[in-house]
């Protein structure tokens, strides 16, 4: 390819990148779960199917039920394009918004709601949804969070389990990087992603164990569905898994992103980290055994601290059983495992220009939590995080 400067918009910033690059090869999808609520207090109200009979626009039809009568979730089309995925999150997006503002709601792009949902949530007429509460009981106390999650297309099952182990100690740095949820209950819980700790009440909901082969992912799922911690396929959720109706590697460990530019951040490094990965399978590079239990303890801790804290540092070297560091030292780490990749398909200045205004501004955690702080009151959350959910910016 000829060496030539490319220019690049990006709503209103111009980027220049020199010399030209090749597109990424591996293809990029994202869910994202919304919460919806009462602009005035914060507090969620069941109205998904009023909200989702009022959307109209690009994209309405993307937008699908989700486990309560209080969520919203919408569903990207294929992208290779960096900027493309945006603009299709930040149509999807704002043809929610829409809906729910002809309602007299919010939007929230929130991991948790903010008040009121200690008890059974209002569950969609879903038959799955109910037999699931049957089945679980008082886990699904409290549920109705809302996550992010990024498909990468890898259609051979066999290397995307290998790939798989290759994620598995990057899985808390993405969800320190993405917390998104510290107000709960009418409170702050303490965590940057109180989300994470509400979803691993679910008995496969924690990071997926280090493969062997696809034979022996399968057989773990069978030993699940066998023993009745998971219902069917679609209750595996590990933080990574095999979809089970498109052909893509599914990365689960984020809470929904509090803008869309913070949503195609997150997508854009995981599939930095999954072409890095895949390209290290192919060349026969073994991925790191992390023990089961500090993969655990490091995403508890991603959980707590999030990315404005600390982190529990799972790459110290061998013989050494990890310690804990700036949350942030790890994201630059991450940055360089996969800046050839980044670098090769053009997404490394706009994810690092990205990254930096996160660094600047605060997580999404912490800019709830200085919103909360001012007057201690919910609706000055509620309309930051409608704020955000709209905002335009990426890159």
């Amino acid at each position: 390819m000829a060496d030539v400067t490319r220019e690049v918009r990006f709503d209103t910033l111009h980027v220049v990148t020199q010399p030209a690059v090749r597109p990424a090869t591996l293809t990029l999808g994202v869910e994202e779960e919304f919460l919806l609520a009462d602009p005035r207090t914060g507090r969620v109200v069941p109205a998904a199917r009023e909200v989702r009979e009022r959307a109209a626009g690009p994209g309405a039809d993307r937008l699908v039920f989700e486990l309560t009568q209080f969520q919203l979730e919408s569903n990207s089309t294929v992208h290779v394009s960096l900027a493309d995925l945006h603009g299709d999150l930040l149509a999807l997006r704002c043809a929610a918004t829409g809906a729910a503002a002809s309602a007299g709601l919010g939007l929230l792009a929130c991991g948790t709601p903010l008040d009121g949902n200690d008890g059974v949530p209002p569950l969609s007429p879903c038959p799955r949804y109910h037999a699931m509460h049957r089945e679980f009981g008082a886990v699904m106390r409290g549920q109705g969070v809302c996550g992010c999650h990024v498909h990468v297309g890898i259609g051979d099952r066999e290397e995307a389990v290998r790939v798989s182990n290759h994620l598995r100690p990057w899985l808390p740095v993405l969800q320190a990087l993405a917390a998104n949820s510290p107000i709960a209950d009418g409170g702050d819980t303490g965590y940057a992603s109180w989300r994470a700790l509400m979803m691993g009440r679910w008995p496969s909901a924690q990071p997926p164990p280090f493969f062997r082969s696809l034979r022996h992912y399968e057989s773990l799922v069978d030993g699940m569905l066998a023993g009745g911690s998971i219902m069917d396929r679609g209750m595996i959720y590990w933080l990574v898994r095999l979809s089970e109706h498109v052909p893509t590697l599914e990365i689960r460990a984020a809470d929904v992103c509090p803008t869309a530019g913070e949503a195609v951040m997150l997508a854009g490094l995981v599939r930095g980290l999954a072409e890095t990965a895949l390209r290290d399978v192919r060349a026969g590079v073994p991925a790191p055994d992390v023990e089961d239990t500090l993969l655990r303890a490091a995403y508890w801790r991603a959980a707590r601290d999030g990315v404005d804290g600390e982190a529990l540092d799972l790459f110290a070297g061998a013989g050494v059983h990890g310690s804990r560091v700036p949350a942030w030292r790890l994201v630059d780490r991450l940055l360089e495992h996969v800046r050839p990749v980044l670098e090769e398909n053009g997404d490394w200045a706009p994810l690092t220009l990205q990254l930096d205004r996160v660094r600047h501004s605060g997580s999404g955690a912490a800019r709830q939590r200085a919103a909360y702080a001012g007057h201690g009151r919910l609706s000055e959350v509620a309309e930051l995080l409608m704020r955000q959910t709209v905002a335009s910016c990426w890159a």
